[in-house]
């Protein structure tokens, strides 16, 4: 139920937003970090579980979570500012791994069960014995309804889809169903737990727990800090960010905003979208079309590449080598200010996984999402529907604009072709969701999609699906849709793709 204004997503903000404000303002960071859970449950009246104490102890988590820090141990009393001081630095990353589930915010869901419910109506025909391969199903004596001996029950859902009345529910866990790579199971207490050498942070599980039992890391904290401090921070903006700030709030106003609160200056991410189209042109017009590659996979969202590095990695060669936009755009800007610290802006959580990779770290120096930077924006009292101030920027097209959406990669890519290449054929091929990502690799490993240029998006939709956006994916993608269609200038130039990055 992604876009709703849910207690889950008010809480999450009220952590960020607090972690912001003691960055921002604090001169006893620890005393006033101790402090949040009680603004968080200001009253001895629990809003959400049965008790203030666990209220407060699932708050002190979020903030550890929200300030980079692990968990602290469950087996050991331990105060929420645990090893604050490794992280009360501007020049801390978030400590691995990125997901994690908060332990006394979990439901234990059930994995994989069914069960009647109170809509079975004990209907004379019972189908649901019928159909059931195991005899699983009897009926209660005295209510004549349906009953499962989950002893013998093999989990096949024959029953659930022969019943009439729908009255056998499927119960599993959103969270694992969520995960397209399954790196969710379950603890020796029934409890969620996250396998980091399968998980790809797509934080798809994150937006999906019910709980909000599982929270990424942030660097919130650490980048407030650089501010503070006074260092060159400059912002890398990805294109999904129109709309997500309200109705009205144009780039101009964010580049705005962004100053006001202390960054030196504002880029736009789709300036390496743009360097990423060209070469990946280049690279399907001399590589795929010539028979030297079978297909080429493009490699601008973290996790459809780490999906095909890690579970098919005989395929690695088939990869784009060019830079993300992230990388590009932070290598470009680094390239001109050399003191700059570079801070992506977007909506993926993945993108956090990608900036620690040793290859990447010395190019960008903080990762947040459009929902922490409202966090800032609201700490600093900004406020967009008062909001008039503007400054102009034009560091793209329309091709590397529309990387915002499923299937923009793959359509500024084929435009460039088209445009640079004229006399070379275009096969397009695209997977959205990790589930059909790996489909579709299946697929390509087995020669189904020889001579295609593959984009693959591990959130459904594209970016403005990521785990940290602000708006519905839709309303996300039709605001998107418009600043790529009033953009000026359509393509990139050929030549964009010779640039050297270093």
């Amino acid at each position: 139920m992604r876009g709703l204004e849910t207690s889950v997503k008010k809480l999450r903000r009220q952590v960020f937003v607090e972690v912001a404000k003691t960055a921002f303002e604090s001169e006893n960071v620890a005393s006033d970090i101790e402090g949040i859970p009680y603004k968080i449950t200001p009253t001895e009246t629990p809003q959400y579980r049965e008790s203030i104490y666990r209220e407060r102890a699932i708050a002190a988590e979020r903030v550890r979570l929200a300030m980079g820090m692990s968990l602290n141990p469950q087996d050991r009393p331990a105060h929420i500012t645990n090893g604050l001081n490794a992280s009360d630095i501007s020049d801390s990353y978030y400590e691995p791994p990125l997901m994690q589930v908060i332990p006394s915010a979990c439901d234990r869901c059930e994995e994989n069960a069914y069960e009647v419910s109170d809509q079975c109506r004990g209907c004379v025909a019972r189908y649901c014995i019928t159909v059931c391969p195991k005899g699983a199903i009897s009926v209660d004596p005295k209510t004549l309804k349906a009953v499962i001996d989950r002893s013998k029950c093999i989990k096949c859902g024959k029953c659930k889809a022969a019943c009439p009345y729908d009255a056998i529910a499927h119960k599993t866990r959103p969270c694992a169903q969520a995960c397209g790579v399954k790196a969710i199971s379950s603890d020796g207490l029934g409890r969620a737990q996250i396998d980091p050498a399968k998980c790809v942070g797509c934080g798809q599980c994150m937006v999906s727990c019910p709980f909000g039992a599982i929270a990424d890391k942030s660097q919130i904290f650490q980048l407030i800090r650089a501010i503070r401090k006074g260092d060159e921070v400059v912002a890398e903006v990805a294109p999904a960010i129109i709309g997500q700030f309200g109705p009205g709030v144009t780039l101009w106003k964010i580049k705005a905003a962004l100053k006001e609160i202390g960054f030196k200056e504002v880029y736009e991410v789709a300036h390496g979208a743009d360097v990423g189209a060209s070469t990946e042109a280049h690279h399907y017009a001399t590589e795929v079309a010539t028979g030297e590659l079978p297909f080429l996979l493009t490699s601008c969202c973290p996790a459809w590449s780490m999906l095909a590095k890690t579970q098919f990695p005989d395929m690695v060669d088939k990869v784009s080598s060019a830079l993300t936009p992230m990388v590009a755009t932070a290598r470009t800007i680094k390239q001109n200010r050399p003191d700059a610290r570079v801070v992506f802006i977007g909506p993926c959580a993945a993108k956090k996984l990608e900036a620690r990779r040793r290859t990447v770290r010395s190019d960008v120096d903080f990762v947040i999402t459009f929902e922490e930077l409202a966090a800032i924006f609201e700490a600093k009292g900004i406020d967009f529907s008062t909001y008039d101030k503007e400054e102009p920027i034009h560091d793209a097209t329309a091709a590397g604009r529309g990387y915002g959406v499923a299937g923009g990669v793959a359509a500024a890519v084929e435009g460039c072709i088209r445009a640079y290449y004229p006399d070379v054929e275009v096969k397009i091929e695209h997977a959205e969701g990790l589930e059909e990502c790996k489909k579709m690799l299946l697929l390509a490993k087995l020669g189904k999609k020889n001579g295609c240029l593959i984009e693959g998006m591990g959130c459904p939709g594209g970016c403005v699906a990521g785990a940290g956006v602000n708006l519905p994916v839709e309303k996300g993608a039709a605001e998107l849709k418009k600043f790529v269609d009033g953009s000026t200038k359509k393509l990139p130039e050929k030549e964009l793709y010779e640039i050297e990055l270093p």
